[in-house]
């Protein structure tokens, strides 16, 4: 049901962000009740599965397939108010709309991912999609940069940008390294490959960290650390990069850009936000700090995990009890405990399947080492977890696979 009338109205829940983190739990909480009143704010018209565009860019997946009509998504027995939320006002339970609408709540789920921040850049958005300048990070990009990948001759400059932390999938800006590199080999062209990151290590995690050192080395790709992109030259090909001790300006023919990353404007200007600008929630509960009947999930908030779907995946069911139990229900409370997965693709056909929880601990669903790469892991990034996207996780089904175990031998 779409709904978007100017006027003031009130809703048991609202949940802000119809996107990965918000249709799952709208879609359990009313698989679990299809009474509750829940309305879901989202003024896309469009629905992304974003872990594709990695290998969209890889030439391994059609964008096509990473995209569907919103209105296909929704839970059906929800109300979705097609509008974008201009601001929250918690202390009265209620949030306003672009449209000059107002709507009132029981309960608030703030759900709406971050935003990308391209202009950031100096000279980014002029060049976008042309001069060699791509980014998976954007649906009508992902398919320039195989376009580079299959063009660039022997000599040429192919350069991989990382920004500071936090930004959504940590793991994405070397992934269109590793397949773009790979394409190279199977072409037999020897290109210049760079790996400019902001951060000191390819991983957050050592124990995966140690692992991608010798997959990039083997590349022959140069990994830079401590250069953050500041500007970008379209016509000159040539990017220039803050560093400790000053800027240096490199030149391109290929240059794969990842934007610095925020919480969207709306939160960073409301009483929901610390001081960094995120939804300021439990790590373990996922309930406000300060408000009750507020709950935040996936990459709008300040829990310390993986801003990927693999945290929304166990981050949703997690809000759904804990909205149940508030609302009366028997249920008993779940607890996130900060697992997040990266399915790395190192090379066409083969990914390094990282799992881990808070503080860096390392698990694994599988009794495999996990910080090998691995081919059988190839199928479940290409085919599988689009399936688990799309069929399960946005149905408001959880996956019931057993609990990935802790792996102590290598957490340190």
């Amino acid at each position: 049901m779409n709904d978007n009338n100017q006027q003031t109205k009130r809703h048991r829940v609202v949940i802000a962000g119809g996107g990965t983190a918000g249709i799952p739990v709208a879609a359990a909480l009313l698989r679990a009740d299809s009474g509750i009143d829940v309305a879901i704010v989202e003024p896309s018209e469009t629905h992304y599965y974003q872990p594709g565009w990695t290998l969209v860019g890889g030439g391994d997946m059609r964008a096509e397939d990473t995209r569907a009509r919103t209105a296909d998504v929704m839970p059906s027995s929800a109300t979705w108010i097609q509008d974008a939320v201009a601001g929250f006002e918690p202390d009265h339970n209620r949030l306003t709309l672009a449209s000059g609408a107002v709507l009132e709540y029981d309960y608030l789920v703030v759900a709406m991912g971050l935003q990308i921040d391209w202009e950031s850049i100096d000279g980014l958005t002029d060049t976008l999609g042309a001069n060699g300048v791509t980014s998976n990070y954007r649906y009508d990009l992902a398919p320039y940069t195989h376009e580079l990948a299959k063009s660039l001759g022997n000599g040429a400059n192919a350069l991989f940008t990382q920004p500071a932390m936090p930004i959504k999938c940590a793991g994405a800006p070397q992934k269109a390294l590793y397949l773009t590199a790979d394409t190279l080999r199977q072409r037999g062209v020897k290109a210049n490959i760079a790996f400019y990151n902001q951060g000191g290590a390819m991983f957050g995690v050592p124990a995966y960290a140690r692992e991608l050192d010798k997959i990039i080395a083997g590349y022959g790709a140069i990994p830079y650390f401590g250069h953050n992109l500041v500007a970008v030259d379209g016509a000159k090909q040539q990017a220039t990069f803050e560093t400790q001790d000053g800027t240096v300006t490199a030149d391109f023919d290929m240059l794969h850009v990842v934007p610095p990353q925020s919480a969207p404007d709306v939160i960073k200007n409301s009483p929901l936000a610390g001081d960094a600008g995120w939804v300021t929630v439990d790590k373990n509960r996922l309930t406000h700090t300060r408000y009750d009947n507020v709950f935040g999930l996936g990459d709008c908030t300040d829990t310390p995990n993986a801003k990927t779907m693999a945290a929304v995946r166990r981050q949703f069911p997690v809000v759904v009890s804990a909205l149940r139990k508030a609302m009366g229900g028997s249920t008993t409370a779940d607890e996130y405990d900060g697992y997040g997965a990266c399915p790395l693709t190192v090379a066409h056909g083969t990914v390094l399947l990282a799992e881990f929880r808070y503080n860096g601990e390392v698990v694994s669903s599988f009794p495999l080492d996990p910080t090998r790469p691995r081919r059988i892991y190839w199928p479940l990034k290409k085919h599988f977890f689009p399936w688990l996207y799309w069929h399960v996780m946005l149905k408001g089904k959880p996956w019931s696979l057993p609990k990935p175990k802790p792996r102590a031998d290598l957490s340190a």
